[in-house]
């Protein structure tokens, strides 16, 4: 007695089909699966056991055989137990085979026979369209996920029994629809605003030029200065997510199991502030069978790391090549897999080790070889890669105690917009999107600067003994500041503003 159901599994953020081959022989009781299981996999047999036998059926007390095809590729998780169930139902002639093939089942058993949630519901619906099979049967909790994917029918179901009178054709399932503009709306709006955030309105226009350009931003300032709250309104100035965006930031969330309950697609941008004990492996990325990282699941949205030198070196290096090409490589014995890491990186820092290097009112105890050797955590390349530094001083008694507020993060959010959009019209047919990702090559045919602005550029690099790095980062700024202004022509107030976000490349006495 032999059946054939199809079921789905994730390799790195993408699903793939799986046959699950049951068969049924004379012999002594066994139950073995075969197919590179983990050990979730393998222990289905107790759970499938224990689900048939509680949902009112007879489990056979013969040689079961399980392969899961294609068998060279290591399967993860509890999502097979309902395919399984099913395909030892269906071998016993229990289950109608005539419609097996045309769905892709999927869920995890309990063992009174309720069928659980389960992980990367998204992509294996995705799975299931683009191998053109009618639909999937999942999980009840995982179906409005399921049926952002058009074009095909998402099945939830409860218990075991569901999915068996339903290929017996003694019961139908409705398919599940949803609303993709009410589901994309109703998640776009944000707990915090600028508007909130009392003084520092230097440090405000430095975070709006970095969102209009894409430029990647360290803030650096005393203890309690407001840093992390300033970072953490950062995605309320972005541009919104488009639904590609969309569904490409929730199926990593979705494989990860970080998607919120009731929310079918993350239609905000993502805000991760990993903790600076962080290992390279939960940055970027890892495991046996690689996982994606806090880069990927920042991924269209904004990678906060406070106290950046506190890193350990190892880490802040290994984020070199997501931050370089937008996405991450991890290659392992088995299998090579990249994950998307497009991000905005904002980084936080104290000036000097004590926290008061540049505080008025404070004293600084730290000596500068102390100093040196604190900035020198962050290595060269690193910061390279970094185009706006800001400093952020202790807000005042008079702004704290204020009525006055600032622009609302809306007002910020349209002048970004319409930055955006002269970038987008500026970069069509190129795979550019913003101007933090210009080359040198872009540089000389978008970035042409008069002579005023030339010797105001020469002047800066003389007397404030800035690198020779901050000079392409001084033009993608002044860049974005123009389009900003609506300005096609980089001015000299352009370069002179630009030129004070580039502070840790002046000498430091």
């Amino acid at each position: 007695m032999l059946a054939k159901v199809l079921s789905g599994a994730i390799l790195g953020i993408d699903a793939y089909v799986v046959e699950v081959e049951v068969d049924i022989a004379q012999g002594l009781p066994v139950f073995a699966t075969v197919g590179l299981p983990d050990g979730a996999v393998k222990e289905s047999k107790e759970r499938v056991k224990s689900a048939i036998k509680n949902s009112g059926y007879d489990f056979p007390a013969k040689r079961i055989t399980v392969n899961l095809a294609p068998a060279d590729v290591k399967k993860e998780g509890a999502g097979f137990d309902l395919p399984i169930a099913i395909g030892i139902l269906a071998a016993l002639e229990v289950v109608s085979k005539e419609q097996l093939e045309d769905y892709l089942l999927l869920g995890e058993l309990s063992l009174d026979g309720r069928v659980k949630s389960i992980r990367g519901a998204l992509p294996l619906a995705m799975a299931a369209k683009e191998s053109r099979k009618r639909g999937v049967i999942l999980p009840k909790e995982n179906a409005e996920e399921a049926a952002v994917v058009q074009g095909i029918e998402v099945l939830g179901v409860e218990v075991l029994a569901d999915v068996v009178d339903f290929f017996n054709g003694l019961k139908a399932i409705s398919p599940l629809r949803v609303n993709l503009q009410d589901v994309f709306s109703r998640q776009t709006q944000y707990a915090e605003d600028f508007n909130e955030v009392k003084g520092q309105e230097h440090v405000k226009r430095a975070l709006e030029i970095a969102a209009a350009g894409g430029h990647n931003i360290i803030m650096i300032g005393p203890p309690g200065a407001g840093k992390t709250m300033l970072a953490k309104r950062i995605p309320t100035i972005l541009p919104d997510l488009s639904f590609e965006e969309a569904i490409e930031v929730t199926r990593i969330y979705s494989v990860m199991g970080l998607l919120p309950p009731r929310n079918a697609l993350i239609a905000h941008r993502p805000f991760r502030s990993p903790h600076h004990t962080i290992s390279d492996a939960g940055l970027i990325g890892g495991g046996q069978m690689p996982k994606p990282g806090e880069v990927s699941l920042s991924h269209n949205g904004v990678l906060f790391l406070d106290e950046l030198p506190e890193f350990k070196k190892n880490v802040l290096e290994v984020m070199r090549q997501p931050l370089e090409d937008g996405k991450v490589t991890i290659s392992r014995a088995l299998s090579s897999l990249t994950f998307p890491s497009s991000f905005m990186l904002i980084a936080a820092m104290n000036p000097c080790p004590c926290g008061f290097y540049t505080d008025p009112t404070r004293e600084c105890i730290c000596t500068v070889p102390q100093i040196l050797r604190y900035r020198s955590k962050i290595s060269g390349p690193l910061m390279d890669r970094i185009d706006i530094h800001i400093e952020v001083p202790a807000v005042k008694y008079r702004d704290l105690t204020g009525e006055a507020s600032g622009e609302d993060s809306e007002t910020i959010k349209r002048r970004v917009n319409q930055a955006r959009n002269i970038q987008r019209d500026r970069f069509s047919g190129k795979r550019l999107y913003c101007n933090a990702q210009m080359t040198s090559r872009h540089l000389k045919k978008y970035c042409q600067i008069g002579e005023d602005s030339k010797s105001l550029l020469e002047q800066a690099i003389d007397k404030l003994g800035l690198s020779a790095r901050a000079y392409t980062r001084i033009l993608k700024i002044a860049r974005t500041i123009a389009d900003l202004e609506k300005i096609e022509m980089i001015d000299p107030a352009h370069i002179s503003e630009a030129i004070q976000y580039r502070s840790l490349d002046r000498t430091l006495l």
